[in-house]
């Protein structure tokens, strides 16, 4: 899986595909490949590593067409090599191939085909697409990828192309995401619009089991069977500098310092000075159904999980719904128990986790209804779902989540106040008090970017830059906090880093505190503030290194700590919002001053399509 491009028109191909791709590189690879059709041929240039590797190649190749397609890869099926890198091609090199996904029945299909006399020349499930399409290939190209994936078990996102259709392009998927854009006598494909929002802003969504022949022209979409389908066009009207740094060394120190605005665009026309009610257009149940709801299941995988967690804390204290919180992996796979009036909350930056997806479809298919909390508009969990909250963060390109997570939060935050509403939980004075809190919540988290010299010392420190192990403990509302923030520094700088619930630390992990461990304490003010200090007392009492995240004023702690990071007071139920800041700049900091590579982390995909 990672990153697709596809253009057809009277341009390079080349030149708008591997632009194309740079900007799908947040999503992570290891190898990547470009193939066009010219005078009656296709001719593919591949190459491991990153794409200023393959900009060299392309040049010396000289490689041109008006038709091709690219791809990134993250390998999951055979080691990554140029062997191994898309496109794929059949037998006569005649037909070129693209895939996003995983064919899970392609060992039972390579047999087969090795059988009728194919060769194979990769490891990769995604030879055997193209193999197929040839198979059933009689010179009508889109005939011949529709009956080729009648065969096909599995999630896929393809482009095809074919030497002796010049004018054609071909592009399908199932369970993982694929665009098509349309321009002026052109047209592109792409796994996301950043993509192709260079060239145009008129996009189709390819739903699952459709495939569209695209022409310079025109174009038309069937499902496998050959049912004609009819999709709207929609305009995408993202800033095209949402691609860009803009000035930051890092795509995630941008995003962290856009925080502020993502809240108050998370908030945007759901809240408002003085109101007491919070609107959530897209939520589309009846108010019946959630006043009768009797559980919550939330489901979603790393970061996001660890905003469901948050989200459970948070509901079941205001809107008094029980709730249970599942990595959507192991929910898939265990047989859950869905009762009646059961809703079930996806979370998904992407919207297109492949295990979240899953889940969605099991649940569905026990009776629940479906709310997603999703960034991505348009996105497949989007549109499987009975409701939406949109996140409205605009598009994340970091591949470690930081805004993101924040208006996960900030989303699960307004619909607690929603539900405990509806549900007779909450007065309308209570209600008031919450999203005025919610509202200052952007100039909080302003004051800490602000006034973040004392992470950037802590992460120059080599006591934590140097550090091969860490700690992350917090209590309650923000135990999810010591979650995310030890993800956070173990996704991007390396150091090992475990977080857990502070009243669990004599149970074990205080083995491992030593004078060269960093213990991270979430101790903001609360209602669990003097147990934290307790916490805290029992680590200093081993030498351990005690970093403590604190609530403005509090000058106590610093007899207890090492260091001290402060953000200013709020209410406790949204202090994980703001907890999340400096845990992200003291990971990003860290990692940069080791000399990571904060955007692309090693072995991590941004969006991640198979299981």
């Amino acid at each position: 899986m990672c990153g697709i491009v596809g253009y057809i028109g009277d341009k390079n191909a080349v030149e708008i595909i591997m632009t194309g791709l740079h900007r799908l590189e947040y999503r992570g690879y290891d190898s990547a490949g470009v193939a066009v059709v010219k005078d009656g041929r296709i001719e593919c240039v591949k190459s491991l590593g990153k794409l200023v590797v393959m900009d060299a190649k392309l040049e010396e190749a000289k490689l041109a067409g008006p038709l091709g397609i690219g791809h990134t890869r993250w390998a999951t099926h055979g080691v990554p090599s140029e062997v191994n890198s898309h496109p794929h091609f059949d037998g006569a090199k005649e037909i070129a191939v693209v895939h996003n996904g995983i064919i899970e029945n392609y060992q039972e299909l390579r047999e087969q085909l090795k059988a009728e006399g194919v060769d194979f020349r990769s490891q990769t499930d995604t030879e055997t697409i193209a193999h197929l399409v040839r198979k059933y290939y009689d010179g009508d190209l889109f005939a011949a990828v529709k009956r080729a994936l009648q065969d096909v078990e599995g999630a896929y996102a393809i482009g095809v192309i074919c030497k002796d259709n010049p004018d054609v392009m071909v592009a399908a998927r199932h369970g993982s995401p694929l665009i098509v854009g349309l321009g002026e006598n052109e047209a592109f494909i792409g796994s996301d619009v950043p993509a192709i929002m260079k060239y145009t802003r008129d996009v189709l969504y390819i739903d699952n089991g459709q495939v569209c022949e695209i022409r310079r022209d025109g174009h038309k979409i069937e499902d496998l069977e050959g049912n004609p389908v009819e999709l709207e066009v929609k305009t995408v009207d993202w800033d095209d500098a949402a691609a860009e740094k803009e000035g930051y060394p890092h795509f995630m120190l941008k995003e962290i310092h856009q925080q502020p605005n993502v809240i108050k665009n998370t908030l945007a026309g759901r809240v408002h000075e003085g109101s007491d009610e919070v609107q959530l257009a897209d939520m589309a149940l009846d108010p019946q159904e959630l006043k009768d709801c009797q559980k919550i299941v939330i489901v979603s995988c790393g970061t996001a999980w660890h905003a469901g967690l948050v989200g459970k804390y948070l509901i079941e204290r205001f809107a008094k719904v029980p709730v249970e919180v599942d990595v959507a992996s192991e929910f898939r796979y265990r047989d859950p128990i869905i009762y009646p009036n059961t809703i079930v909350i996806p979370v998904s930056q992407s919207g297109e986790t492949a295990d979240t997806l899953e889940a969605i479809r099991i649940a569905k298919s026990k009776g629940a209804k479906v709310v997603s909390i999703v960034n991505a508009v348009g996105s497949s969990i989007a549109r499987e779902s009975d409701g939406v909250i949109y996140q409205q963060a605009g598009h994340e390109i970091g591949v470690a989540s930081t805004k993101a997570y924040t208006s996960q939060i900030c989303c699960f935050s307004l619909l607690t106040i929603y539900l405990a509403e509806l549900r007779g939980e909450m007065s309308k004075d209570k209600a008031r008090e919450m999203i005025a809190h919610l509202r200052g919540l952007p100039e909080k988290i302003e004051w800490i970017l602000d006034n973040h010299d004392a992470v950037k010392n802590c992460a120059a420190d080599p006591k934590y830059r140097d550090a091969q192990s860490a700690l992350f403990l917090g209590r309650n509302v923000n135990f999810p906090s010591a979650l995310e923030g030890a993800l956070k520094l173990k996704e991007i700088s390396y150091i090992h880093a475990e977080g857990y619930g502070a009243g669990e630390m004599k149970h074990g992990p205080i083995a491992l505190v030593t004078n060269e461990l960093p213990v991270v304490c979430v101790a903001v003010q609360s209602d669990t503030y003097d147990k934290m200090v307790s916490n805290i007392q029992e680590i200093c009492a081993r030498d351990g290194i005690v970093l403590s995240v604190a609530t403005q004023g509090d000058e106590d702690i610093k007899q207890h700590s090492a260091d001290v990071i402060y953000i200013p007071e709020c209410f406790e139920p949204f202090s994980p919002i703001l907890v999340a800041v400096p845990l992200q700049l003291l990971a990003y900091y860290i990692a940069a001053n080791r000399g990571c590579d904060v955007d692309q982390p090693r072995n991590l995909a941004k969006s991640v399509t198979v299981e």
